[in-house]
């Protein structure tokens, strides 16, 4: 496609990614889904999975959903610098969504962690996977992260026992704004992550196939307050 001058002063400059190899995790019901990296042409599917969810105020899906959404369009509209999406697919149908972000050699920005399949960790298994791209895949010291959730509050800043610098505000901020910024660091990292951080590579031909086409859920049975 080709690109006008003024869409080339539009869009931020960008480092090219190493890109996340795929893993393959069985959850605790049986069943495997597929964590891959997503790709821009996905983004109808992405997006009308997350859309539903922006009027849910159950679990705070309603300001997680609305944010997701403007990451993944501004991700395929090339306004986010170093952004990458991760999906987990059961069958094809996406079970979770991640966001994140590449700041430079030494940090990452953790946006958001969408779970759609409730009930088997499956936000969790997503978030490590984020992770494991920042800090394995892609080399970088630390990762930022804040919660707009209990939930989220208690899955990675209790369980991760992360380093709290709220203190140091407004010098250590994260970009999604004045929520307290924790930090996961590579040794906090390396501490958890053989219990965090689950899945198996290679992921065979017929279960890369099972992913390779995204499909949005029909329902969403498990999240409160949803209505179609």
């Amino acid at each position: 496609m080709a690109i006008d001058e003024m869409e080339k002063k539009l869009r931020p400059p960008e480092i090219e990614l190493k890109p996340y190899p795929p893993k393959v995790i069985t959850l605790a019901s049986g069943e495997k889904m597929v964590v891959r990296e997503a790709r821009r042409e996905e983004v109808g599917v992405l997006l009308g999975t997350v859309a539903p969810l922006i009027g849910v105020a159950a679990d705070f899906y309603d300001i997680v959903a609305a944010r997701m959404y403007s990451e993944i369009l501004g991700w395929y509209r090339y306004r986010v610098a170093n952004e990458f999406v991760l999906v987990g697919a059961i069958n094809g149908v996406i079970a979770g969504i991640v966001t994140s972000r590449h700041v430079d050699d030494k940090l990452g920005m953790s946006l958001h962690t969408l779970t759609i399949k409730r009930g088997l960790r499956v936000g969790a298994q997503l978030f490590a996977a984020k992770i494991e791209h920042h800090i394995d895949i892609l080399g970088e010291d630390e990762v930022w992260i804040v919660a707009e959730s209990p939930n989220g509050f208690k899955r990675w800043m209790i369980e991760y026992q992360l380093e709290d610098r709220s203190h140091l505000y407004p010098q250590v901020r994260h970009e999604l704004g004045g929520v307290p910024t924790y930090v996961l660091t590579r040794k906090l990292w390396n501490d958890v992550k053989a219990v965090k951080c689950t899945g198996t590579r290679p992921v065979s031909e017929e279960d890369l196939k099972s992913a390779e086409k995204l499909i949005m859920p029909s329902e969403y049975p498990q999240i409160p307050g949803f209505k179609r």
